[in-house]
């Protein structure tokens, strides 16, 4: 592979990381030719683009983003490939999945949510991820909550009687 050539890589997965804010580094190998066929028709089902990378040319294209963090480097050993998406926990998702009929993908470090997570032992808490928009509907969700009960309350027998306590209460004013 010529300079340019890994210069032209490097900048396609540069575009890549800032176009999609989660990766995964994985490892596919040992998988054969039906299962990798699977397993990408799977990430193509869920938004996740898979890319088979040289570690050298993925760790120059982390550090022409700034994301070149040393736990995430360090992970750049053996056979790579890189999932990429918009949604922090599908991809955790799908190597749980995926996992129930093989052994791998392994998941050798993620970048979610803008925390890295090293180690296939993280899996679990990638699955369990809440997105920005989970976690703003579970607040509202939670802010809602004691209206509710105030309005439900105020429609309800106790909303007879304290409507019934403030007439008295106004009648006494007058």
């Amino acid at each position: 592979m010529t300079k340019e050539e890994k210069l032209v890589v490097i900048n396609s997965l540069a575009e890549q990381l800032e176009a999609y804010p989660h990766f995964y580094i994985t490892n596919i190998e040992a998988l054969n030719a039906e299962q990798t066929a699977s397993l990408r028709r799977k990430c193509f089902e869920n938004e996740v683009k898979l890319v088979v990378v040289k570690n050298t040319l993925f760790a120059k294209a982390l550090e022409k983003v700034e994301k070149a963090d040393a736990d995430l480097v360090s992970t750049l050993e053996g056979p790579t490939s890189i999932m990429f998406t918009n949604v922090a926990k599908a991809p955790a998702v799908l190597i749980k999945e995926f996992r129930k009929k093989s052994d791998k993908p392994v998941l050798k470090a993620a970048f979610a949510e803008g925390c890295v997570y090293v180690g296939d032992n993280q899996l679990d808490a990638l699955c369990n991820i809440k997105s920005k928009e989970e976690l703003v509907a579970d607040i509202i969700a939670l802010l809602q909550s004691p209206a509710k009960n105030v309005i439900s309350a105020l429609q309800g027998a106790a909303g007879q009687k304290i409507a019934g306590l403030v007439k008295t209460l106004e009648e006494r004013n007058n």
